[in-house]
């Protein structure tokens, strides 16, 4: 994972324990918002590899420096090795692609209203573009898609990958999520009046907006009969589409709730089993308290810690999911459900038990909510050993 946090697990999780925010204001592109924002910083200087020289542009960019890390493409090679490049493959979710690229383009039009040659839509803008780019790079042969339903994206590709496994048709695949800045993300939510001129403040009782950010991260699913006890599981996944509006959640948060259930059903877990959550926690006035009912409808008042990772690296949208996922992962790992940042008083009309403070737990599952426009709702339950 590469967000404002910094570049792979170990930056984000010292950034988790020291409740660091990765927001801030500063000048971006042609920008000219009062707003605060998630950057990775230096993908301007950054270069795809010559072979894959096409694809160059700042969503496969921060792509390419998410796989440099942690020994991923490492991973990636071995599993290769064990099942086949046609055995293997690759889901991403992305919201924003390159298309930051075609903004810069629609600059440079002509006289005549033509773009310049130089902008290469089929490898940047478009939405296929990001896997097309993993898949190449890592030369796999098996299936290949982008999910594109807004901010649930990259949470979808883990319930894709489970099924073409369970399908019999992959043994592996790499899953995960890219979005990048751009100027249609951050002019649309402004117009919306969903954006925060100061750093976004999830369950806060004075939210009053997104902070827009971008993250890239990756997890490679490996089928397994018998996962060690050490293993992080894919234990289940939920999804629903409740369809109330095309922006606003169901105010009860019916869809939510759905998604929740259905991870743990696929799970055969209860909702006492899970020891912490990673919220979808927009710090919009009605999303936040949309799940805080649902996630009260189904764990009770006060039950579950949970927090949500919007204060440390910004809304990432088509990222957010696969966010989620890795800290959820890591807090699995390290024994801590870490605090939100940016929230210092809960709004009083919120039951959830939201964390102010790191908390050490012995966690053995964790949720992970992503819910996106039109009621895209996806939940995503992660264990550590068997479930």
């Amino acid at each position: 994972m590469t967000s404002a946090l910094g570049a792979g697990l170990d930056a984000t999780w010292q950034a988790l324990r020291d409740r660091r925010s990765g927001l801030a204001r500063r000048a971006w592109e042609t920008v000219d918002l009062d707003t605060c924002i998630g950057e990775v910083h230096g993908l301007d200087d950054l270069r795809v590899p010559p072979p894959l020289q096409a694809f160059d542009c700042r969503n496969n960019r921060l792509a390419w420096w998410a796989l440099q890390q942690d020994g991923f493409e490492s991973a990636v090679q071995a599993a290769v090795a064990r099942h086949g490049a046609q055995r293997i493959g690759v889901f991403l979710g992305t919201s924003t692609s390159g298309i930051l690229s075609s903004e810069q383009a629609y600059r440079e039009r002509d006289a005549q209203g033509r773009l310049p040659a130089w902008l290469d839509y089929r490898h940047t803008h478009n939405t296929f573009s990001v896997a097309d780019f993993v898949r190449q790079h890592f030369a796999l042969q098996g299936p290949a898609f982008v999910v594109s339903t807004a901010c649930s994206s990259s949470a979808k590709v883990f319930a894709n990958a489970q099924r073409l496994m369970r399908a019999g048709l992959i043994d592996a695949a790499v899953v995960g999520g890219v979005d990048s800045l751009c100027l249609t993300t951050l002019y649309g939510f402004t117009s919306l009046q969903l954006v925060s001129p100061a750093p976004c403040r999830p369950f806060d009782a004075d939210r009053n907006g997104i902070s827009i950010g971008e993250a890239a991260g990756f997890a490679l699913l490996e089928w397994a009969a018998a996962p060690s006890d050490d293993a992080i599981v894919l234990s289940g996944v939920g999804e629903s589409s409740d369809g109330h509006h095309m922006s606003a959640p169901h105010p009860e948060g019916l869809g939510a709730r759905l998604a929740m259930q259905g991870a743990l059903q696929a799970a055969g877990l209860t909702p006492a089993d899970v020891g912490y959550i990673t919220l979808h926690g927009t710090s919009t006035p009605a999303n936040d308290a949309a799940e805080d009912k649902a996630v009260a409808a189904l764990f009770g008042p006060g039950g579950v810690p949970c927090s949500s990772l919007k204060g440390h690296t910004g809304h990432t949208l088509g990222a957010a999911g696969i966010v989620n996922a890795v800290v959820g992962a890591l807090a699995l790992r390290h024994g801590l459900a870490p605090a939100g940042v940016g929230t210092r008083q809960i709004d009083p009309a919120l039951s959830a038990h939201y964390l102010l403070d790191n908390l050490p737990l012995p966690l053995r599952h964790v949720l992970g909510n992503s819910f996106g426009f039109g009621g895209s709702n996806c939940s995503v339950l992660l264990s550590r050993g068997a479930a």
